[in-house]
């Protein structure tokens, strides 16, 4: 069956109250631009409590499928039959058209559940579904009635149209991207980052990113992989401000003026004060780093208590309880894996200590930052002057 019609179904955004139709609006915002690059015409439309998307001319199904399967706010895509006529006779007519076509194999179980929007409509719920199933039953004969376990769940929807369907694909969740504020999350190459930018996303937050480049000893083949994961991540975010900053001379001070082992622990804090200061000059109210408790030297509880130190703005780190396997598990999800197991080395390999502190004093990492003094706050300025920006759709 070639669907002309999709029924968006959310779950969170119910729960909204009078400000409900803010996040409406957000979410379908969020789906015109997941199709605006599908082959074909798209119509998206709200009315009491659903949202429905109908194609105009020819266009690619799958393509469409996918886009919205990527929106946050989506809890289930239905591709329906969708029709005017209204008149009962017609209703079950259609329910007989629709199980013939979707299903050529009728040795299956099946429900009717029809539900009444119009409660002006002459025919009660109940009525619907007995006379539906009826209809159904005498068109096929090997078809049997389930109401516990149906193979088939057919929904008949009566409101100022009627709507038809049984296929349920499940969406993304979560809540539509811009419904929740911005943070700028601090990417790397690596597998966790671009998963906790994700996750985030997901609570509509919009991301933009900064990633600290580090050349000669990280090349434009590892900088490219941070582009490529933040155009993956966008898929789901949208757009992303990716603001790439030149960390070489930074690292390179810290490495001579400070205790070898303290290294990871210095140069970390010198990345969120940078991330924190263009994060403020673009909006963001919040960081988000891939950080999981015990993983490496700079995340244990020590650690991470010397690196939220640096900054003001609070610090979310959504993989914070995961181990590696269910962070792998999420990146092969949003396709980001692949990209992210890429040899390409980034700016803190390169400079790691042989033997980095895994429990540093918060007082000792501060004095250790007292033989920078002489230049770093000019060091930092200038690399947020010459950052480079690269968006990310």
């Amino acid at each position: 069956m070639q669907y002309k019609s999709f029924l968006i179904k959310y779950a969170e955004i119910g729960t909204k109250g009078k400000n409900r139709y803010l996040f409406e609006d957000a979410l379908i915002k969020q789906m015109k631009r997941a199709l605006k690059n599908v082959e074909g015409q798209f119509v998206i439309s709200k009315e009491s409590g659903r949202i429905y998307v109908d194609t105009e001319g020819e266009y690619d199904y799958d393509e469409a499928v996918d886009a919205l399967k990527r929106v946050f706010g989506i809890v289930w895509i239905c591709p329906m039959v969708q029709f005017e006529d209204r008149d009962y006779e017609n209703i079950k007519k259609q329910a007989v058209a629709y199980m013939d076509e979707v299903y050529p194999d009728k040795r299956l179980t099946f429900k009717v559940n029809a539900r009444r929007g119009d409660k002006s409509y002459p025919h009660m719920s109940e009525e619907i579904n007995r006379d539906v199933g009826e209809v159904i039953l005498n068109a096929f004969p090997e078809m049997k009635v389930d109401v516990h376990h149906p193979d088939v769940l057919l929904h008949v929807e009566v409101r100022k149209k009627v709507s038809i369907y049984s296929l349920m694909i499940p969406g993304a969740g979560g809540m539509p991207v811009g419904t929740n504020g911005k943070a700028m999350l601090l990417l790397s190459g690596g597998i966790d980052s671009p998963v906790a930018g994700w996750m985030i996303a997901k609570r509509g937050v919009k991301i933009d990113a900064v990633y600290f480049h580090a050349p000669p000893y990280t090349s434009e083949r590892a900088k490219q992989k941070v582009v490529d994961l933040a155009r993956l991540v966008a898929r789901y975010s949208g757009p992303i401000a990716l603001h790439i900053v030149n960390f070489t001379d930074i690292q390179l001070y810290i490495y001579d003026k400070c205790p070898h082992e303290e290294l990871t622990i210095i140069m970390r804090r010198y990345m969120m004060r940078i991330a924190e200061q263009i994060a403020n000059d673009t909006g963001c109210i919040g960081l988000i780093t891939g950080e999981s408790i015990g993983q490496v030297a700079s995340q244990t509880m020590q650690s991470l208590l010397c690196t939220n130190d640096a900054c003001s703005l609070p610090v979310y780190r959504p993989l914070i309880g995961f181990d590696k396997q269910e962070i792998v598990d999420i990146s092969e999800k949003i396709d980001t894996y692949e990209t992210s197991v890429l040899p390409y080395e980034d700016c803190c390999t390169i400079f790691v200590a042989k033997h980095p502190v895994t429990k540093p004093n918060l007082n000792v990492i501060r004095k250790s930052e007292r033989n920078l003094e002489e230049k770093i706050d000019e060091m930092v300025a200038e690399a947020i002057r010459t950052k480079e920006v690269v968006w990310c759709d």
